[in-house]
């Protein structure tokens, strides 16, 4: 090695400057041995930090928008562009984009929430349905009939989580009907409604107004006992109201007294409260209706007896007003 290889050796230009063999005319001439072993330019020269940062951030930028932004437009999808049908609108004009919904998008509104079942028309459905839930399939049965109905009756799960239906109790020709919410436990043990304490705070309130169990009719808007005695649902209410609203039709008291917000939400068809709802004598299908507190809430609150005890009198007043 001379002295001029070693000082572009030391400098990192000694590929660069190193000379070559002249290539013959006919291109077949092999080039120097020391060019073979050449380095490329772009390794050789030096780069400075600063020049490698800027040649590569520009590149990273790049590769992050590419990388981040398809996935951001695939996976935040704006409700506007599920269509009913049960597919996702495209989002791009890429085929990979597109999201399909596996399960159809459910009107909760259709049918009112009936579904036909398969091989049946969906009118006949609801029209079964309304039929139920308005009394027109229990509109020519009888007491014996309709309580051999309510026995049987598997129109929500409160059948199979009781112990028996709680019918109802009382003269079948009384001008006095009292209806309150659902059975309790003792009352689905006994079969009868308003037993235990609230019975007996019940039976406190008919003496009070001059009357005697035996003289009225007891009922519930719920037939079955709910489980762990929770208010009933809408659908449940819904599928026993029926044989309720046959039992007045049997019936036909001449004053109906609702005990508690189930009893009058479901005959007035209102969710009013039921401080609105007090004192007022209120029209059932042309029964006269008065709405007080139910005797397990007065057990709970004894402060509102005395607003219970106006309830009576106007219930009474209203009794007076119809035999006068």
């Amino acid at each position: 090695m001379d002295r001029r290889e070693a000082m572009l050796r030391e400098l990192n230009l000694y590929p660069v400057w190193v000379r070559r063999n002249p290539v013959s005319t006919d291109g077949d001439a092999p080039v120097a041995k020391s060019a073979l072993n050449a380095v490329p330019v772009e390794q050789a020269v030096p780069v400075e930090p600063a020049a490698r940062t800027a040649s590569v951030e520009p590149v990273e930028q790049v590769a992050s928008v590419e990388a981040v932004e398809p996935v951001e437009q695939v996976t935040s999808v704006e409700p506007s562009f599920v269509s009913h049908s049960g597919t996702a609108s495209p989002l791009s004009q890429d085929a990979g984009n597109e999201i399909e919904v596996q399960a159809p998008v459910v009107d909760l509104f259709a049918s009112d929430f009936q579904f036909a079942a398969p091989g049946e028309a969906a009118d006949n459905s609801l029209r079964e349905f309304q039929l139920k839930n308005s009394g027109g399939l229990l509109g020519t049965t009888d007491w014996p009939e309709l309580q051999q109905k309510v026995q049987g009756c598997t129109e929500c799960k409160l059948r199979a989580e009781c112990t028996q239906p709680v019918f109802g109790t009382g003269d079948p020709h009384a001008r006095w009907l009292f209806v309150g919410e659902a059975p309790g436990a003792e009352e689905d043990e006994l079969c009868e409604p308003f037993v235990g304490a609230s019975g007996r705070l019940l039976d406190n309130m008919l003496l009070a107004i001059g009357l005697q169990r035996s003289e009225v009719y007891l009922a519930n808007v719920i037939k079955c006992r709910p489980l762990d005695d929770r208010h009933p649902h809408v659908g449940e209410i819904a599928a026993c109201l029926p044989y309720l609203k046959r039992q007045i039709g049997l019936l036909q008291p001449a004053v109906i007294v609702a005990l508690g917000k189930t009893a009058a939400s479901a005959l007035l068809d209102t969710d009013a409260t039921i401080a609105s709802l007090r004192g007022i004598v209120h029209d059932y299908k042309g029964i006269p209706l008065v709405v007080t507190y139910h005797p397990a809430y007065l057990l709970r609150s004894p402060l509102e007896k005395a607003r219970a005890w106006q309830d009576l009198c106007l219930a009474v007043q209203t009794m007076d007003g119809c035999t006068g």
